[in-house]
């Protein structure tokens, strides 16, 4: 199963990073990095069937495909800023991860305006 491969890869990754922090906390660190780095590609490797699912629903509902990628953009966004938050965590750079962590909610705010001024439109549209 996929999952106790991701674990198995994650344990490992984490276990030979606490082990070689005593002696190179550098190494540790980049093994940490190398350990998460491959977690993030297989993961990647499946949002592909998400995405033609996602497409396959938004063409029978009738849903513009630009909106679809807006929101398709604003999920990758979030889980880049993640995983890059997250590896500045573990190199104890608590205030870069916070830094990534705001750029990508106002990074998300701009990708989100054409959606937020379609809504209005269509609220305006409603009203006398």
């Amino acid at each position: 199963m996929d999952i106790f491969q991701v674990v198995g890869i994650g344990l490992t990754g984490a276990l030979l990073a606490v082990y070689v922090k005593e002696s190179n906390r550098e190494i540790a660190v980049l093994i940490s990095l190398a350990t998460g780095l491959v977690l993030f590609i297989y993961a990647l490797s499946q949002v592909g069937e998400v995405i033609n699912v996602l497409a396959e629903l938004s063409s029978r509902a009738n849903i513009n495909r630009y909106y679809l990628m807006i929101i398709l953009k604003i999920m990758g966004v979030a889980y880049i800023a993640e995983f890059g938050s997250q590896i500045c965590k573990d190199a104890g750079e608590s205030s870069t991860a916070t830094k990534i962590e705001f750029a990508a909610k106002v990074i998300v705010m701009v990708l989100a305006l054409p959606i937020i001024m379609a809504l209005m439109e269509s609220v305006l549209r409603l009203l006398p």
